[in-house]
């Protein structure tokens, strides 16, 4: 076929509807209302679809209630929500970058100097904000290498100061913290040095009061844990679960008999143990021996306790 014979071709496509919506839209023959009439369309279009993305990113995160999503993913995590906030961002600022360009193009203005222009602002702006770049980094680290996650009891040691309280958020910027006293603390995530996790939800006391010689070893018992039980009902927003009272052992290598009680505490609140659960039980023991000391409670902290039967004879 000859060139002659696909002119006609061409001219009979811009004839068609296609054709004459093309030459309206995105040739420069339009009308000076039919450009503004394409400007709002645009508009109201980047902002529906804009709104539509966010609904459903909001939809996903929020079905599940900590259970699986319905695309398989547990929509409670932290790494979920944020992801799926930083990509509904991302591609929110595509839309309106997009929008806006189709935009100024139709007001008259070239559009390779409008992308020219924001390259510009884009590379001024990142250099002005290299702390929020840092923010970001730094949060993207936290949730995909698993440092922290909703919900964790930890300590946060930063370039400025310590925190130590739950995790209520991990954003882009900051994390959020609640701690001992109700304070919800923002933490910029580039000042966050180290993380500590409490595994178990909080910190694990374990007191080890002697039972007195010649005393009664279950009335010793039920003593202490009368002092546990009555310091769990006073202090429930320090002692963190009901104590756990074991049995009544024999120290290796010495003649003395204990038993342990595990406190499950929030962290720092060691006071509460070395001060006071100490000072009830040595009051109560001298009813029985009258030279009952302090250091006859001693009090120890760890991870956990190691199951019996995996503790070697």
């Amino acid at each position: 076929m000859s060139n002659l014979a696909i002119i006609p071709l061409a001219a009979q496509a811009n004839s068609t509807v296609m054709g004459r919506v093309y030459n309206h839209f995105f040739v420069q023959e339009s009308s000076t209302g039919v450009r503004i009439l394409l400007i709002v369309v645009l508009a109201a279009l980047a902002h529906a679809t804009v709104k539509a993305i966010r609904h459903v990113s909001e939809w996903l995160i929020m079905r599940g209630h900590a259970q699986q999503g319905p695309i398989g993913a547990v929509t409670q995590r932290p790494k979920f929500v944020t992801v799926t906030r930083l990509v509904v961002s991302g591609v929110t600022f595509v839309i309106y970058f997009v929008g806006l360009g189709l935009i100024v193009q139709e007001c008259g203005f070239s559009l390779t100097a409008y992308l020219a222009s924001a390259s510009v602002v884009g590379l001024a702006i990142s250099f002005g904000s290299q702390g929020l770049v840092q923010d970001i980094v730094m949060g993207l680290t936290l949730i995909f290498w698993d440092a922290m996650d909703v919900n964790d009891m930890v300590e946060v040691a930063g370039s400025t100061s310590n925190v130590i309280g739950r995790v209520e958020e991990i954003g882009m910027r900051y994390t959020k913290i609640v701690n001992f006293y109700g304070q919800v603390i923002f933490v910029p995530n580039r000042t966050i040095g180290n993380v500590s996790r409490f595994p178990l939800g909080g910190a694990n006391a374990y007191a080890d009061p002697q039972i007195p010689a010649g005393a009664d070893p279950e009335a010793v018992v039920q003593t202490i844990s009368g002092i546990a039980s009555g310091m769990r009902a006073q202090f429930g927003a320090i002692i963190l679960s009901d104590p756990e009272i074991g049995p009544v052992e024999t120290a290796q290598g010495g003649p003395w008999r204990f038993v342990r009680v595990h406190f499950r505490l929030w962290p720092g609140q060691w006071g509460l143990i070395e001060v006071t659960f100490r000072q009830e039980v040595v009051k109560a023991m001298r009813a029985l021996d009258p030279g009952y000391a302090d250091w006859q409670v001693p009090v120890t902290y760890r991870a956990g306790a190691i199951p019996r039967a995996a503790r070697k004879p």
